[in-house]
């Protein structure tokens, strides 16, 4: 009886929980049914194409209402794929029914190399003699990097803006005293002196090593900018660099007077602006085309093609086994054998977005990869991240895209096993007693300190692991181990840095891989895509499914092991003890140690 009530409360508090989610979410679920059952997004005949960018989240690929998201307090909307975004903007060049893009960057929700391939489309735009009108209401380094590819940028003329152009940083954060308060012992075992992953937790400052290569990468990213806000706006990069140095870009008007933007402007007076520029005496006569709409009114699939390139998206942490989120070792690694016995897909392009993950669920990925590889050519494209596990996976692809601004390398690895017998003893005033049938049979149990002999078996484990790592990475590149191990020790490049040491192949666009792969699949070796259908895997999430992945308990933890600067210990301490009752506390990682956003 007691357990045919449990039974019986179980079922009624999942009606309840699925009633509450349904609640919650309430029209943004059936506006998602509609947007995705529905055809087409209704559009002017003509008009100006609205890219209010804090409204356009651009991501790796397309995807629909997020119903977390939702419940959060977040938009109602999908957000729109890169490839989207990029032929959209390539289709708006020659579309006669857009009169030119009007551009508002302030909000910008794009990821490092997402907002530099984005630049470069815009860019090309104009090449059709088409323009591009910016206007920012809150300078920042990204909406001025994005706006200064604009043939006009206006700036807002009221009072009381801030200005947050003041270049590129990244925020390292240590715990280690914390932790020690705490009584937390955290285990490090890694390979690479480069490889800080972990730092957070085992040290109070970043090693020199550490600092180095952050301060080399955040100068690369930066000079990649700097470079393209000084082409455009006509001005030097010193002067650019003595602007920010000197905090002189204080007031609107001094944005003016360096030569940023052009032209400070009220609301009122903007929208006259954009009336004259479409031909119309007032504002409300203009026909403004929303991104959005455009983007899923140009993007649909002509299923009449037979021959297809594949776009992998290998986008998220690489974590072990078959979840629905992330880059799952199991459930990738059986897409990738999906793609190989399809007879139609010509060639692949693997487009990777990862800072890495666990090994093993690299490992299999790398295993698909290269059968896929021995049937059809593989193209990488490097987004944000291509580094550790992200690179593991594709170093061996027949070409490797990077945007300048792409985290890469990071070829190292490393263990990490935390300890919590001083804090059970001493602030939880609990005695742990292990009872073994081996003398190391509590190990991974958490409840006490690695001895020497086992500190040495887990190094023993990641030394291999690492020489894996370097061999792989020769083999796949055609270059020496020795020279690999050079330029590996766990250190993280930029695209721009990446090049010169045979890490990449060259500095280029998803549009760039994909025409490259089209290359190499035609049979003149064409680049041009007209006789191809381009399809992205695996196939985004539908809101239904999303929402029904919710109530069901499947969502991911979205978090590997070692978790991420910004992921409280205690996070990874319910991590890890999860990882324990699987049998895989001992994890080695190829995981880059931290994650750059630019405002």
């Amino acid at each position: 009886m007691k357990q045919f009530l449990k039974m019986t409360l179980a079922v009624i508090c999942g009606f309840v929980i699925m009633f509450v989610v349904l609640l919650v979410l309430g029209t943004a679920i059936v506006g998602g049914l509609a947007a995705s059952s529905g055809g087409p997004a209704t559009i002017p005949e003509s008009g100006v194409l609205w890219m209010d960018m804090s409204q356009c989240a651009i991501t790796e690929q397309s995807t629909e209402i997020n119903p977390m998201a939702v419940i959060q307090g977040g938009s109602a909307t999908g957000t729109i794929g890169i490839w989207d975004a990029i032929q959209s903007i390539k289709t708006a060049a020659t579309d006669p029914a857009v009169k030119f893009i009007y551009l508002k960057t302030d909000g910008l929700s794009v990821g490092l190399s997402q907002l530099e391939e984005l630049r470069k489309a815009l860019k090309d735009f104009r090449q059709s003699g088409k323009a591009v009108v910016s206007y920012i209401g809150t300078p920042s380094t990204g909406s001025i990097y994005l706006a200064s590819v604009s043939d006009k940028i206006y700036m807002t003329a009221y009072e009381g803006s801030t200005s947050m152009f003041l270049g590129v940083s990244s925020s390292l954060i240590f715990v280690k005293d914390l932790l020690d308060k705490l009584g937390v012992n955290v285990q490090l075992i890694r390979h690479g002196k480069y490889k800080s992953a972990g730092e957070m937790f085992v040290r109070s400052t970043p090693s020199a090593e550490n600092m180095d290569q952050n301060q080399v990468m955040i100068n690369s990213i930066w000079s990649s900018y700097a470079r393209e806000i000084a082409q455009s706006r006509e001005i030097t990069e010193e002067k650019l660099n003595e602007l920010l140095d000197n905090l002189q870009l204080v007031f609107p008007e001094d944005y003016v007077a360096a030569g940023l933007v052009d032209e400070l402007m009220t609301g009122d007076q903007l929208n006259k602006k954009v009336a004259a520029l479409a031909g119309e005496e007032k504002f409300k006569d203009v026909d403004i085309i929303p991104f959005a709409d455009y983007v899923k009114s140009k993007t649909t699939v002509n299923h009449k093609i037979r021959n297809k390139i594949a776009i992998l998206y290998a986008d998220g942490e690489i974590v072990e086994g078959a979840g629905s989120s992330e880059v799952a070792g199991k459930r990738f690694a059986s897409q990738i054998a999906d793609l190989r016995e399809d007879s139609n897909i010509k060639a692949v392009v693997f487009r990777v977005n990862s800072p890495g993950g666990s090994v093993l669920a690299s490992e299999q990925i790398k295993a698909e990869i290269e059968l896929l590889k021995a049937q059809k050519p593989v193209v990488a494209s490097y987004g944000e991240y291509a580094a550790s596990g992200g690179y593991w996976i594709s170093a061996s692809c027949d070409k490797i895209f990077a945007n300048e601004t792409t985290l890469t390398g990071s070829i190292g690895v490393f263990s990490m096993i935390p300890e919590f017998s001083d804090v059970l003893k001493d602030v939880a005033h609990v005695n742990i007693v292990s009872v073994n049938s081996n003398e190391h049979g509590d190990m991974y149990s958490l409840m006490r300190p690695f001895d020497s002999a086992e500190l040495a078996y887990q190094q023993v484990q990641v030394e291999r692991i690492y020489e894996r790592f370097v061999n792989l990475v020769a083999d796949g590149r055609e270059l020496t181990p020795d020279f690999v191990d050079s330029i590996a020790q766990g250190r993280v490049w930029t695209g721009s840095d990446a090049i010169k040491i045979g890490l990449v192949d060259e500095i280029g666009t998803l549009e760039d891989a994909v025409h490259y792969a089209a290359s190499l699949a035609s049979e003149d070796g064409s680049t041009d895509l007209s006789g191809w259908r381009i399809e992205g895997y695996p196939r985004p999430k539908s809101t239904v499914e999303q929402v029904m992945d919710l109530i069901e308990g499947n969502q991911s933890k979205a978090k590997i092991l070692a978790g991420t600067q910004f992921e409280s210990f205690g996070q990874v301490a319910m991590e890890w003890t999860d990882a324990m009752k699987k049998g895989n506390a001992s994890t080695v990682f190829a995981r880059m140690p931290f994650e750059i956003t630019i405002r």
